[in-house]
């Protein structure tokens, strides 16, 4: 049994493979079935108008119908072209049969045990990080410099790299996505969204209740509180209370690392109920209304990911090959889980085991990347924003594009590592350059595979930057 445990740790990658490909091929064998019910009825009669009521009733108690066929009845019986619409009847009228009952349960087993250990696990390896890098001087200030200046670059050419592919492509020129609101307030001042953000930004990052912080799992100011926890930590006069704690907390970190090690091992069944979740309740339709948007921010993922942060790493004289390898079963569970957050346990051990990177660098670098270094989501929301205009017959100036960059870099940095966290942070972005919120339902058919693209691109960009961080402090073994 040990043996078998040990050979499977080591190809932990191909299992996350199997699991991957299972999670879409499982139901594909043995899809949901939906049927309209009683229950159904009286769920949407709310939410629908009663001709629509009316013509759903001709469908109810028929035979369970699979995605793709109960869609094209749904078309048939009146007004539900529209896919939110769509989406609304299928969430209520799902008959759980297939290996949707199965998906679900292991994907929430697996993601729970993934957020039982976040907030423990940050709370350690922030404080212990910033302790053991405040040991010497000026240490504690250089690593925060490298940190965040990597972070602002990375995420400015993730977003001009977005920017760039959705001035040339256009997705939104001339798209027939049945808008209904008119932008009656849209004018080239109209900003005063950033400083509303920044004023949001500053409140939400410094706790007032570090406490209340914790039980919310709100991440960004528990970093705040341990960041400023562990620097005092390291200004204390008597040694044998620094000591005793410096050693609290990294034998506190070190026992969630073995926690993390087991968790993890669990990894592929956690992909395979995710990726068969997504893939039995959205399906492949998605794709076929916003092909072109999907294919330019999945362009501009692609050239932030395999271009411009590889040659950032070979800038600094690190193998891409060698550290995307390492970092394998991370970027897949990153792929799947849709957060950086759920995804940090994992990263942080293939950095320090595979990469080898000190615990001093990944301990500091990689909780608050998870939490502020978005590179594929400041991409997805320029684009995404860009998107929007266009469809609305909106041509943005230089101007009002940069503003846009720049909310997309602020809104990015405050989104939580989170799936669908990028979606809401939109907003902030459309409030800024005075566009609908019915913007944000133009692209929620393909959010949720972009969303898990941009977190595999989010989890590569922080991974990347710790190595490159530890080779410029001497830190890294490899």
């Amino acid at each position: 049994m040990r043996s078998f445990m040990d050979s499977y740790a080591k190809h932990l990658t191909l299992w996350i493979f199997v699991g991957l490909f299972l999670g879409i091929l499982l139901p594909l064998i043995f899809p949901p079935m939906y049927q309209i019910t009683e229950t159904t009825l009286a769920t949407l009669q709310n939410d629908v108008n009663q001709e629509q009521i009316a013509a759903l009733k001709t469908l109810e108690s028929q035979e369970p119908l699979s995605r793709d066929k109960f869609i094209s009845r749904l078309k048939t019986t009146g007004d539900y072209s529209d896919h939110t619409l769509q989406e609304l009847v299928l969430t209520n009228s799902l008959h759980k049969k297939g290996v949707l009952p199965i998906a679900n349960f292991l994907a929430m087993f697996f993601l729970r045990l993934l957020k039982m250990i976040i907030v423990p696990l940050i709370i350690t390896s922030i404080t212990s990080g910033v302790i053991s890098a405040g040991s010497s001087q000026g240490s504690l200030g250089r690593l925060g410099l490298k940190t965040f200046s990597y972070y602002i670059i990375s995420s400015l050419l993730a977003i001009l790299t977005g920017l760039i592919l959705v001035n040339l492509l256009q997705p939104g020129v001339g798209a027939e996505l049945g808008l209904q609101e008119q932008v009656t307030n849209f004018n080239s001042t109209q900003y005063t969204g950033t400083g509303a953000f920044l004023n949001d930004f500053i409140q939400r990052i410094i706790p007032t209740n570090p406490f209340q912080a914790i039980s919310n799992g709100n991440i960004l100011p528990v970093i705040f509180f341990c960041i400023t926890f562990g620097v005092f930590v390291t200004k204390l006069e008597e040694v044998n209370y620094r000591e005793n704690l410096t050693t609290f907390f990294q034998a506190a970190f070190e026992v969630m690392m073995k926690m993390t090690k087991v968790i993890i091992l669990l990894a592929p069944l956690g992909v395979l109920g995710l990726i068969a979740r997504i893939i039995a309740t959205t399906g492949f339709e998605p794709f076929k209304s916003l092909g072109i948007y999907f294919i330019t921010v999945l362009a501009g993922l692609s050239v932030h990911y395999f271009i411009t942060l590889p040659l950032i790493l070979t800038l600094f004289g690190i193998s891409p090959l060698k550290h995307i390898r390492n970092m394998l079963p991370a970027l897949l569970t990153a792929f799947s889980t849709s957060s950086s957050s759920a995804t940090l346990p994992l990263t942080i051990q293939r950095v320090e085991k595979n990469a080898g990177v000190s615990n001093r660098i990944s301990s500091f670098v990689l909780p608050l990347g998870a939490t502020v270094n978005m590179d594929g989501t400041a991409l997805y929301e320029c684009v995404a924003a860009v998107f929007i205009a266009q469809a609305y017959g909106i041509e943005l100036t230089f101007f009002q594009q940069f503003i846009v960059v720049f909310t997309s870099l602020l809104a990015s940095i405050g989104a939580a590592g989170i799936p669908m966290a990028g979606l809401v942070m939109i907003t902030i972005i459309l409030k800024a350059i005075g566009l609908p919120l019915e913007g944000v339902g133009l692209i929620l058919a393909v959010d949720r595979i972009l969303d898990m693209c941009r977190t595999s691109t989010n989890v590569w960009s922080d991974s990347c930057g710790t190595v490159i961080i530890a080779k410029s402090e001497n830190e890294l073994s490899q």
